[in-house]
């Protein structure tokens, strides 16, 4: 019996902060696999209809499409049956919180992003795919066969709370 190894992609136009940002994710969640590393919005969308991962790790501000811009156009595209990806934006502007909160993020990690506070989020995110039937651990008992392919709405999706360190 095989288990979901959940996916992730990074969308940063800083190579440096993507490579830290990929480094930290490995240490505090071994089991993630960083299906790809884009470094604009208009790659992140397209590795994101392509791959189709779990996660979503968006900086705001990049070239092309900018975080906020790429998740909508990927839910207008999105394939029907498949659970749109947890969102995690991850970025040096605070100013953005609550239009990202608007979009359903699962998260939004001010940077520089330190392993205390990357840690709550991986948290968030395993409770998260555990609770859509998305995850490493096997189903439990009474769980649905058809439980990892229910879609996520964009606009319905719970938000965390208000009550975060960075927020």
């Amino acid at each position: 019996m095989s288990h979901h190894i959940p996916r992730a992609l990074i969308a940063e136009d800083e190579p440096i902060l993507a490579a830290a940002l990929a480094h930290a994710l490995q240490r505090l969640w071994p089991e993630l696999d960083i299906v790809a590393t884009c470094a604009n919005g208009v790659e992140a969308l397209r590795q994101g209809l392509a791959l189709q991962p779990d996660i979503l790790f968006l900086d705001i501000k990049m070239p092309g499409k900018t975080g906020l811009e790429a998740p909508e156009e990927l839910a207008e595209q999105w394939p029907d049956g498949i659970a749109f990806p947890h969102i995690v934006f991850v970025t040096a502007y605070d100013e953005y919180a609550l239009a990202a909160f608007e979009h359903a993020a699962a998260d939004y990690v001010l940077k520089p992003v330190n392993d205390a506070r990357l840690g709550k989020t991986v948290e968030r995110l395993q409770q998260r795919l555990r609770d859509s039937g998305t995850t490493t651990a096997p189903p439990t008992a009474g769980a649905g066969a058809g439980a990892a392919t229910t879609t996520v709405p964009l606009a319905t999706t719970e938000t965390a709370s208000a009550s975060d360190d960075n927020l």
